[in-house]
């Protein structure tokens, strides 16, 4: 089109403002063709730019401050509370294994008490078998022979050395009337068989069992040949529920006839014989016995279970002294029982495994302790060092914060006293050059007063710029008097201490006062003196609540040259009674009478006290633990 070559051609970028940055598309868009189009400025806040912050990415609140203060708190109490922590839990696991080692031991004794008790049932059972075969033979034998009997036992094959057991005899039972036949039938086949003993009561009709035939026939067991079983209740009850209950019965405890000591406990088994008769009755024949010997039997059992380390006791019937059959005890008294029961041919027999155990802990239970109360000890050691560590590092602070504070208060106090010094200087300096009728004059004037708050400023120094003795301080001002003139000053009062503001200004009123004495008074003269006393005064009658105490300084001169009642006002003068009583806050008395110059002084008494640094309590001071 025409006229379309003087229109400026815009070109703007290939790329749309939108996939530009965030900072550059905040720019104002520009093209090649001609000025930016006004736009007005924006302001970025470059936190608004920042992603919120996370509640959840928070780091976690530091605990280690509390525990710390903690530690200073109670610094005895968190060691021994440590401490007694672990001995607990020490003494929770000693505890704990005792109870095991306690319950395994208690399993041995339970296993082996069950063991015993099975290889006492097992002899019993096989010496009852033997007994039941005894008695099938003299049942279905009429008359068996001693030879015949003797024989049967060999062939079965007795154990008796490991058993217990001393072997198998034959009892008749027989009516008291038929002993001289039995007697005569049984020594016909046995020659050497003895009497019946006990001997039965004569005209008896009871019935008598004695012991016929006994085998192995040893010398000892010949002993129990002839004995009546009857004679004994123990062994007369055993064979009466033996022959009720048609089965083998033992007895309790006896003495076996065999005993030549007569003490050695013993038991018996007895098995019934019955033999048909005329009629469909049975009729008792005798029995068939096996007696033992309760310690070999026990041991024989003993040596079949294994040999432990535990006691062994074998009671007939129940647990007590008096029915105690045998025991094979230990050294020292028993600190554990179990008891198992043990039935032998009906018999009820109560074995009871003691356990005495001589270790007061086991080895397992030592070493937890020792560890467990070595490890406590050790943290109540590394807790007790991290508390004087917590309480050196509070200390720390407090000392620091203490001399931060005493920096800010003597920096305060020296800008203070500076310009108080300062303008009482720019005051000395005013009043003098006002009075001085020359340089010289000025210049000696100037000079003495400076040196009076020279000697004043080294008396405070020297008192750490604490309270200050009235005495020094006229005694700094008139030291020079007093070395020329000796007794011409007396000096009379009791002891007490001035603030350092206050002994400035009554320094310099001292000097003035010395001064002018010099001059013009009683110190001008041979014979005059200068009396200067104080007193401690009452408090301000003005403001009675007030604590503030006064000290009340007179100044008095005699044989001094007569005061004229004309005289000009000087600087001493002004500087007193201007002065001195505004910085001493009391008015001064100056009496010019013609025998000698009188000035009266209040000056307050300060505490040490009222001058300390001070410092909070609840904040500086740390117990040391």
């Amino acid at each position: 089109m025409p006229g379309t070559d003087r229109l400026p051609r815009c070109e703007f970028g290939r790329f749309g403002n939108d996939a530009l940055p965030v900072w550059f598309r905040l720019r104002p868009r520009t093209s090649r063709c001609g000025p930016p189009a006004p736009q007005e400025p924006r302001i970025i806040d470059p936190l608004a730019l920042q992603p919120e912050p996370d509640a959840a990415a928070q780091p976690p609140p530091d605990t280690s401050g509390r525990a710390r203060r903690w530690l200073v708190l109670y610094p005895r109490a968190i060691p021994l509370l440590i401490f007694l922590a672990l001995t607990a839990i020490t003494a929770l696991s000693v505890f704990s294994i005792e109870s095991n080692a306690r319950a395994r031991e208690r399993a041995q004794m339970r296993e082996y008490a069950q063991g015993l008790a099975a290889a006492l049932d097992r002899s019993g059972s096989g010496f009852t078998s033997y007994l039941r075969a005894g008695a099938a033979l003299f049942a279905s034998v009429e008359e068996v022979s001693p030879d015949t009997f003797d024989s049967f036992v060999r062939a079965l094959k007795l154990n008796t050395e490991d058993s217990g057991a001393e072997g198998i005899g034959w009892i008749p039972v027989l009516e008291a009337r038929d002993l001289p036949g039995f007697l005569a039938r049984t020594r016909a086949s046995q020659p050497a068989y003895p009497d019946i003993f006990p001997a039965p009561a004569k005209g008896s009709t009871g019935r008598v069992a004695p012991v016929a035939m006994f085998a192995p026939a040893t010398a000892v067991n010949r002993r129990a040949l002839g004995y009546d079983m009857y004679s004994d209740p123990d062994r007369a009850a055993a064979m009466a529920e033996a022959e009720l209950n048609l089965r083998p019965a033992a007895s309790g405890r006896i003495v076996l006839v065999q005993e030549t000591s007569g003490t050695a406990p013993a038991f018996a088994i007895y098995m019934p014989v019955f033999r048909m008769g005329t009629g469909p009755e049975r009729r008792l024949a005798g029995f068939v016995y096996t007696p033992f010997r309760a310690r070999e039997f026990l041991d024989a059992a003993i040596d079949r279970a294994g040999q432990a380390r535990f006691g062994v006791r074998l009671y007939d019937g129940e647990v007590a002294t008096g029915h105690l059959l045998v025991a094979e005890t230990i050294a020292d008294a028993a600190r554990d029982t179990v008891t198992q029961a043990v039935t032998i041919a009906d018999r009820k027999l109560m074995l009871v495994i003691e356990h005495a155990d001589h270790r007061v802990l086991s080895p397992l239970s030592m070493v937890t302790l020792v560890f467990g109360l070595a490890l406590a000890s050790l943290l109540m050691l590394l807790a007790r060092l991290l508390t004087q560590q917590a309480f050196e590092d509070q200390a720390r602070l407090a000392f620091f914060e203490e001399q931060h504070s005493i920096r800010n208060s003597l920096t305060r106090e020296l800008n203070h006293r500076v310009k108080n010094t300062l303008a009482n200087v720019l005051s000395i300096l005013s009043l003098t050059r006002r009075r001085a009728s020359g340089l010289d004059d000025f210049a000696d004037s100037l000079e003495g007063r400076i040196r009076a708050l020279s000697a004043t400023h080294d008396l405070l120094t020297v008192t750490d710029w604490g309270t200050t003795p009235i005495r020094a301080v006229i005694e700094a001002e008139l030291q020079h008097f007093r070395i020329a003139l000796g007794d011409a000053i007396l000096l009379e009062g009791p002891e007490l201490e001035l603030a350092p503001n206050d002994a400035l200004s009554f320094g310099l009123a001292v000097h003035e006062l010395a001064t002018n004495a010099a001059k013009y008074g009683a110190l001008s003269v041979p014979g005059g003196k200068v009396t200067i006393r104080w007193s401690r005064g009452p408090k301000n009658a003005a403001d009675p609540a007030t604590e503030t105490e006064w000290a009340e300084v007179e100044w008095q001169e005699t044989g001094g040259p007569p005061v004229t009642g004309e005289r000009r006002r000087g600087f001493g003068t002004e500087l007193i009674e201007k002065v001195v009583a505004h910085e001493l806050r009391q008015p001064v008395t100056l009496d010019f009478a013609p025998s000698g110059v009188r000035c009266v002084l209040r000056v307050p008494v300060r505490r040490p006290a009222d001058f300390r640094i001070r410092e909070k309590e609840a904040d500086r001071r740390v117990k040391k633990p």
